[in-house]
């Protein structure tokens, strides 16, 4: 008997996955597999109706420690793609990661999802199922399927779809991030209303300040209270969203090559990763920061592609780790006007002394200001004599 696991949300895509395993594939058994990292529970309750109703073995698996646990090491990547925090592409290897252990677990022959050949996350997916033994099946990839075919498809087979709502937006929640596209989104031009978003509301005049706890580089506590990982990020998600904080909407280059008009909620991601980039300004040299700017754009790219287990990850987070070391105290972050704006930052690590930096005292420990001047004189002497030496030659 042959068994493959589906990746399995009970939406149109992947319930019409299942009879197209059994008939174009040949598969005896179709296992479906629906990950939690922390989408609405109504989503869960649709897998497992839709489920239930196709009598499909169906699995359902707690992955929100793991997603979250990589969430925050992004924060100390500070990790973003064009502008906003990786959500979405962290999600896809968790979810890879364990329906792959549940494929081993039940003895079946081969992985598949139910994603199109235009987006990233068949890339995501299939870099982790790939370096397994198992075959990788793309139904909707593989036949070219469009959503007008499957809804045509499911009500042929009188599947368990509703496809009424299926195609006003394609929506992806999980805890870091809310996505929303499709629909009129799908026009540039198009000035999106409020009724798309779910996570924030439209900015007004409140504000409210919080302060973020931070150790070696990790958020650990809100306001002296610690909290584990996965309720931290649901707590800020509710505060920071009541002020409209972390909305993008923006056109986003995809790995096929694809740009794409994109809306995204991240209100607790937002507040964490202004805080965390604020502390690291206090106890981060210069040449520190400047150098991590590049190590932080490989790791968001490696996160953007789905491949955080590529041994360039490794290395990256040698130096990640060397640096965070020192990123420990608070942060004081204002909520206002659709902002986190960090309004204070203390920790015993801070590259700063009050006394050098004011305006009130004479001099910096033993250097004083007057030993600036020959500083001055050499400073930008190479570039005057170069402009000299040109304008000496165009003279002649």
């Amino acid at each position: 008997m042959t068994r493959v696991a589906l990746a399995f949300s009970g939406g149109l895509d992947t319930t019409v996955c299942v009879p197209l395993l059994e008939d174009e594939w040949g598969y005896d058994e179709v296992v479906g597999v629906t990950v939690d990292v922390g989408q609405p529970d109504a989503e869960f309750e649709e897998a497992a109706e839709t489920a239930e109703a196709l009598d499909l073995e169906h699995h359902i698996v707690d992955a929100k420690s793991e997603f979250a646990d990589l969430c925050f090491d992004s924060v100390r990547a500070n990790a973003t793609y064009q502008g906003y925090p990786l959500g979405t592409a962290l999600a896809r290897p968790v979810i890879a990661e364990a329906i792959l252990d549940v494929a081993k677990e039940n003895d079946c022959d081969a992985v598949a999802h139910g994603c199109t050949g235009k987006g990233n996350d068949q890339l995501r997916f299939e870099a982790v199922w790939r370096a397994s033994d198992l075959e990788v099946i793309a139904p909707v990839r593989e036949l070219g399927l469009t959503r007008e075919w499957e809804i045509e498809y499911a009500a042929e087979k009188d599947l368990p779809v509703e496809g009424g709502n299926e195609g006003v937006w394609s929506i992806d929640t999980n805890l870091w991030s809310r996505s929303i596209e499709g629909g009129d989104l799908e026009q540039p031009g198009h000035v999106p209303g409020e009724e798309i978003y779910d996570w924030t509301r439209s900015p007004a005049g409140d504000t409210e300040e919080i302060e973020l706890t931070f150790e070696d580089g990790y958020p650990v506590a809100v306001d002296g209270e610690e909290m584990e990982p996965v309720a931290l990020i649901d707590h800020l998600n509710e505060v920071a969203g009541e002020y409209g904080v972390g909305r993008t909407d923006m056109m986003e280059d995809r790995m096929l090559g694809l740009k794409v008009r994109e809306n995204y909620e991240h209100p607790a991601a937002t507040t964490l990763l202004n805080a965390h980039e604020t502390l690291e300004s206090l106890v981060l040299t210069k040449e520190e920061r400047d150098f991590k700017k590049l190590v932080d754009n490989e790791w968001s790219q490696k996160g953007y592609e789905g491949l955080v287990d590529a041994p360039l990850m490794g290395a990256l987070e040698g130096f990640i780790d060397e640096t965070q070391s020192r990123v420990t105290g608070t942060v004081t972050i204002r909520f206002e006007g659709g902002q986190a704006r960090p309004v204070g930052r203390d920790s015993e690590y801070a590259v700063y002394d009050e006394s050098f930096a004011s305006f009130n005292t004479e001099d910096v420990g033993d250097i004083t200001q007057a030993d600036a001047t020959g500083v001055a004189k050499y400073h930008g002497f190479q570039e005057r004599l170069a402009a000299k030496v040109l304008s000496k030659a165009k003279e002649e």
